[in-house]
């Protein structure tokens, strides 16, 4: 039955036809392969697709198909909503429900690894709605699930999670002996600006965020992503370049870039593309390994939660909500003039 769920993808018990129909007809009513209905799917022209799944008690979840050259990739999430309220993310508006089931979760992987047929997906990130380590037990339960050689066989080290710094759950990952990715959602390095932007940080401050992630490293030999999205006139400046060379220099990992995928109601915009490049080209300089993430689905909101607060609990669309409040400490100092703006920016 292994063999058809996760072999085949079938999506009913009437497809698995060397099973008795009796036996078939019981498992439907006892055991379904999927509670979640798909309530909306958007595809964009570069071919990300992204789903909205609805499950039975109304709650909702975003999944995205990424097709990279490198081989199909999928984006999940972990939680309805998210308890950590992140300024710039669509999903910090929606606020918390629960948490997402290791059966749900997989829900969203079945639903992609369709999706992405012919092609078999090689890679999933745990980085859609909410925070997987705050889900710790079901995501963890997943993610075995998906390595057992009868399911999918995929790879721990095809398999990323993103944290915005759950310190006490990034020891707890690094004692479990798993050779998994972990990216820390960065954004800023002055503690004043990540706490604005992040309300975790008030919590666990940044010098003890890179003091587990280092243990982390230490633990599995899994070298550290540092994502950091990039704001115009926020966090895009020369002075923010320099102060995080000087942060992660010293850190076993590279810095991943990630121009902001706006939300309109937000009052956030990305930064123009060569700004983007400028920024990347002065980390480089100051010996950071750092790339750009490529920028994918920004024609089906692609980025977190952009889908889901668009419908309401029984997937019916909603207008527009109103903007996310958020106040801002003062640039730190420098020198007035920018030297990353280019002239038509000025």
């Amino acid at each position: 039955m292994l063999g058809w769920a996760y072999g085949r993808l079938c999506r009913s018990y009437d497809e698995m036809t060397d099973l008795p129909a009796s036996l078939r007809a019981t498992l439907a009513v006892e055991l379904p392969l999927g509670a979640a209905e798909v309530a909306a799917v958007q595809e964009a022209p570069d071919g990300v697709r992204k789903a909205l799944l609805v499950y039975p008690d109304h709650g909702s979840a975003e999944t995205v198909l990424l097709p990279y050259d490198i081989g199909a990739s999928t984006c999940l999430s972990s939680q309805v909503g998210c308890r950590q309220g992140c300024r710039f993310c669509a999903t910090g508006v929606s606020g918390f429900t629960r948490h997402l089931r290791a059966g749900e979760i997989m829900e969203q992987f079945l639903w992609a690894a369709r999706a992405a047929a012919p092609r078999r997906l090689r890679r999933l990130v745990m980085m859609g709605a909410g925070e997987p380590l705050d889900n710790y037990a079901e995501v963890l339960t997943f993610l075995r699930r998906l390595h057992d050689a009868e399911v999918f066989g995929l790879s721990y080290r095809h398999m990323t999670i993103s944290t915005v710094g759950l310190v006490p759950e990034i020891l707890r990952l690094a004692e479990e002996g798993l050779p998994l990715n972990l990216a820390l959602s960065l954004h800023a390095t002055r503690d004043d600006l990540r706490s604005a932007l992040i309300p975790e940080n008030r919590r666990y401050k940044v010098a003890d965020i890179l003091d587990a992630t280092d243990r982390y490293f230490a633990a599995t030999g899994r070298r550290i992503t540092y994502e950091f999205l990039l704001v115009r006139d926020l966090n895009d400046t020369p002075q923010e370049a320099d102060r995080l060379c000087e942060l992660v220099a010293e850190h076993p990992g590279h810095v991943n870039l990630i121009p902001l995928n706006p939300v309109p109601e937000f009052p956030f915009a990305a930064p123009a593309p060569e700004r983007v490049r400028a920024f990347a080209e002065r980390l480089r300089r100051g010996g950071v390994n750092a790339t750009v993430r490529r920028t994918l689905g920004r024609d089906v909101q692609a980025a977190c939660g952009q889908l889901r607060r668009h419908y309401d609990k029984e997937g019916q669309p909603v207008p527009p909500r109103r903007s996310w409040p958020i106040s801002l400490p003062p640039p730190a100092p420098g020198r007035p003039e920018d030297p990353l703006r280019s002239e038509t920016e000025r």
